[in-house]
């Protein structure tokens, strides 16, 4: 059972998929290779939980079993009609295989399919008989590009289901396709979205939801960032304008980032129980904690519009579980401990070595004393400048630190090693820290 933060149970995870709330349970999927800690043939792992803080691995949903997907099961979404429920899941065929290792390709030879699975429980698949190709490699170049083309988003609209899927043009920039269906079977192509300029040359993990009224788009364009030492494939958001009859959406010039210690990648979101829109993340690590396994994801937030603005908030159902007060990180149960404070200008604390300051009107961190061997990768961050005060709240795990500033005006992710017992304040300030209950 993990707590909290879904991590691999061993080997390799990264993209979290279809997230879903069925049949009283969380399901929460994941791209998965069992074999190593390391990328390679995508299976679909699969995770439970009734509370969105105690995690159950299960066996593994879907494995390649099919012409379309015999190289890998990439990411895609879940919906539920009458009861069943439905994933969608991009499959691969390698054209050229590496003949030193057959889970990888060579020089970008592979295609793309759209496939479809169910499931009349949520646990049980049968991958040999049930799997359905919905929507073959892309052969008309100037919809799509048959070989970029994944990670269906599926929703459902007034009138019918929805597909999103994430591509690009023939001139290399990223761009959005548009499916509908009557009966989540047959697929057609309505329309397609892209932006002037270059917002990266492909757009994976679409992923597109109402909050507060407003329609909010969020993409994870590749070479997006052109920073050294920070990951080029990043996670962005903005409120978008959609026409549903004609699939026709308006995408603006302003985006926010989903997080930013810039680790974060590929949303996947969905309600919960009670009607909230929640976000899961996978957290890039530049390597495995103990060489057994590689690749978690951050604790699930709930995704709000206020003032303009699209905040990031830690799920209440998470909140709520750090109840019991302890003295020092010792005293933390094994899933880590939560504290809250509020910072003047030049104030700092310091957690095991990773610091948290405030510097003019931004909240930064600096994770450089706890990220060992690591120097490539970037150590500092900071929020854009905030508007509602200095507020921090920060979960605190043995390889992840999560500073929520402001109810989650704005988020910094941060991977860490080899983090401290400690914790200094200045001038006394008061940081009390709450760990689960046993």
């Amino acid at each position: 059972m993990q707590k909290i933060h879904v991590k691999a149970p061993k080997n390799w995870i990264n993209d979290p998929n279809g997230f879903i709330w069925y049949k009283g349970e969380y399901h929460l999927f994941y791209q998965h290779f069992p074999f190593e800690p390391r990328w390679g043939t995508m299976h679909w792992g699969h995770a439970v939980s009734k509370d969105l803080v105690h995690w159950e691995h299960k066996d593994i949903a879907l494995f390649p079993s099919k012409f379309d997907d015999q190289s890998g099961c990439f990411s895609g979404s879940a919906v539920e009609k009458d009861g069943k429920l439905y994933l969608y899941y991009t499959g691969v065929r390698y054209l050229e295989k590496d003949p030193e290792d057959i889970h990888r390709c060579l020089n970008d030879q592979f295609v793309s399919a759209q496939l479809l699975i169910t499931s009349e429980d949520g646990e049980h698949f049968d991958n040999i008989k049930d799997k359905k190709t919905v929507i073959p490699p892309l052969e008309n170049r100037e919809i799509g590009c048959k070989t970029h083309t994944r990670d269906p988003k599926v929703w459902r609209g007034k009138d019918a289901w929805y597909m999103m899927l994430g591509s690009r043009t023939e001139e290399g920039k990223g761009k959005l396709l548009f499916y509908r269906s009557e009966d989540l079977m047959n697929w057609s192509f309505v329309n397609d979205a892209t932006k002037d300029g270059q917002w990266g040359w492909m757009w994976e993990c679409p992923d597109f939801f109402e909050a507060g009224g407003e329609k909010v788009l969020a993409i994870s364009p590749m070479d997006f960032v052109k920073d050294k030492g920070t990951d080029p494939n990043q996670t962005i958001c903005m409120f978008v304008d959609f026409e549903e009859e004609n699939c026709r959406m308006k995408i603006p010039d302003s985006y926010q980032f989903m997080d930013y210690g810039m680790e974060t990648y590929a949303p996947q979101s969905n309600l919960d129980e009670e009607g909230r829109r929640v976000v899961f993340l996978w957290v890039r690590m530049p390597e495995s904690p103990d060489g057994t396994w590689i690749g978690m994801f951050a604790a699930p937030r709930v995704a709000e519009v206020k003032n303009g603005h699209i905040y990031f908030r830690v799920h209440p159902n998470v909140k709520a579980a750090y109840t019991r007060k302890i003295d020092t990180p010792l005293d933390a149960d094994e899933s880590g401990y939560r504290l809250e404070t509020e910072l003047e200008d030049g104030e700092e604390i310091h957690i095991g070595g990773y610091r948290i300051f405030r510097k003019g009107n931004r909240i930064c961190t600096d994770r450089s004393a706890v990220l060992r061997g690591h120097e490539e990768c970037r150590s500092q961050f900071e929020t854009p400048e905030l508007r509602d005060g200095f507020r921090i709240e920060v979960y605190v795990d043995e390889n992840l630190i999560e500073v929520f500033v402001n109810d989650g005006e704005y988020v910094i992710t941060n991977v860490v090693y080899d983090l401290g017992r400690e914790i200094q304040t200045e001038n006394g300030k008061e940081a009390p820290l709450y760990t689960l209950e046993g």
